[in-house]
């Protein structure tokens, strides 16, 4: 008995394949090799096919079909994960009436300002915990306004993930943590927002039926089996939201409990058991999966642009040719807590929503010429990526989230014991580091949804914890005492 995970990211899609009994991965793989192109007309877009998803799908799916060497009918039940944010909109023949405007296209930006306006700051903000933002509804608001006879065309608009589901089952639906990261729900009423819709001049027309994020979400059709090799009726019973779907992979659905990721950018991802929001809109909430209006479970999404892109950046000015990350991990430790009183500002990746939406850009402070070394600088940046965590986590805890313990994958700046060590020092928080991805929780979260796991302590119980990190209390007020230096300066 398996279980198929199916992710849609911006670089490639992946497919993983679970066995349900054991929680082991049986195969997995992901295309293209190369990453997927994106598409800019002007700067500051972003566009990708929902075609090409689907043409990589099929290529991933059958990869891991021929290395598992399975037969199909044992596979009990699929599920999606997508890259969050994007619009595809359909005619009435289901067919794309234009290439997706992705996550990083910034060109709705204008038109989610004048509606937060409009509809009123506090408003908005108690209904639907986020500005309208550069998301989905201020995608489709630009569209109504720079298309409008393709607009007119439209009869659903979808995220990337019900699209996919569409391609696999043949129906058109959508669940409340889609509508949520669309910026289309209303937490208050627990609907569409009317606001949002009558702002806009949207027809409600254009969204697809709601259904859970868990449970029976139509079956694979006879197309669909034919193009992927699957069997047809096999059910599809889980989909969301890639940092949605990370906080799955790892286990992570009750209030308190982190998922954190440290790739180019950061991401800090919290669950809030009731319904709040950052008044100055420094995160993002989203309904977490499992969310219900008698049961709130809410996802806290933080983000900082300048993480691991900081780290490289380094390495390739800074460094000796030939020296790997292991060895800026060696040489960081050669610099004691604090960095010898230097402090680094991560944040020269563009404009950062944890700071209001200013761009202060990266700054290297306290700098002496006679006692600090390029450890010192290696360590400090490390360092600065960690304090912005916690910079952002305050304003979690602000919002009434108690801080539990950090789950995250065992990969990019988690490799690093100072950064580790430091996140766990200045939070006063463990860590714990996993084996898992997000198609591999995607398929685990299918096994939930078609009722082969009854929670999710029995779905992931089969997560590989490869290291626990606690906080260093002997050390805790060095952490404490650079962290309030390294503020200061953003208070500058």
């Amino acid at each position: 008995m398996y279980l198929l995970g199916y992710d849609i990211g911006s670089s490639s899609v992946k497919a993983c394949l679970v066995n349900a009994e054991t929680g082991q991965i049986i195969a997995s793989d992901f295309f293209p090799k190369t990453e997927m192109p994106m598409y800019a007309a002007q700067p500051g877009w972003a566009e990708q096919d929902p075609v090409m998803w689907w043409e990589n799908l099929k290529l991933a799916n059958a990869s891991v079909i021929e290395k598992s060497r399975i037969d199909v009918a044992e596979i009990k039940g699929i599920g999606i994960s997508w890259q969050m944010h994007g619009l595809v909109a359909i005619d009435k023949n289901k067919n794309v009436l234009r290439p997706s405007i992705i996550w990083c296209d910034s060109r709705a930006v204008p038109y989610g300002e004048k509606a937060f306006d409009a509809i009123g700051t506090e408003k908005a903000l108690s209904s639907l915990l986020n500005s309208p933002g550069n998301f989905t509804a201020s995608k489709l608001a630009w569209v109504k306004e720079n298309e409008l006879q393709l607009y007119k065309q439209i009869d659903k608009i979808m995220l990337p993930g019900d699209y996919i589901a569409m391609k696999l089952t043949g129906e058109i639906t959508t669940t409340v943590e889609g509508l949520s990261e669309g910026i289309f729900w209303d937490f208050r009423k627990n609907a569409v927002s009317k606001d949002v819709m009558d702002y806009f001049g949207f027809s409600n027309d254009i969204i697809p039926p709601i259904i859970p994020t868990f449970g029976f979400q139509g079956a694979v059709s006879a197309e669909a089996a034919k193009e992927l090799g699957l069997k047809e009726g096999t059910p599809l019973g889980y989909r969301a939201g890639d940092q949605p779907n990370n906080a799955v992979s790892l286990n992570v659905f009750n209030p308190g409990e982190i998922a954190s990721t440290a790739g180019t950018s950061g991401v800090v991802y919290g669950v809030l058991g009731e319904v709040n929001y950052d008044p100055l809109s420094r995160v993002n909430t989203f309904a977490h999966v499992n969310h219900t209006p008698k049961n709130p479970r809410l996802g806290v999404l933080l983000c900082i642009n300048g993480t691991g892109i900081l780290n490289s950046w380094i390495k390739r000015n800074f460094i000796q040719s030939g020296l790997s990350y292991d060895d800026m991990n060696e040489l960081a430790k050669n610099s004691p807590i604090g960095s010898k009183g230097v402090s680094v500002i991560p944040f020269g990746n563009g404009a950062e929503r944890v700071l209001e939406n200013k761009n202060p850009g990266c700054s290297v402070h306290g700098i002496n010429f006679n006692i600090h070394t390029i450890s010192d600088i290696v360590r400090a940046s490390q360092e600065g990526i960690v304090f912005s965590f916690k910079y952002g986590m305050e304003i979690m805890e602000e919002m009434g989230m108690k801080i539990n313990f950090i789950r995250a994958g065992n990969a990019n700046m988690f490799l690093s014991p100072i950064f580790r060590q430091t996140l766990a020092g200045v939070t006063g928080t463990t860590i714990e580091l996993f084996d898992t991805d997000g198609a591999a929780g995607a398929a685990k979260a299918a096994g939930m949804g078609v009722g082969i796991y009854f929670s999710n302590e029995e779905a992931f119980a089969s997560l590989k914890k490869i290291m626990t990190i606690e906080p260093d209390a002997a050390n805790k007020d060095k952490y404490e005492a650079a962290y309030q230096r390294w503020k200061k300066h953003i208070a500058q």
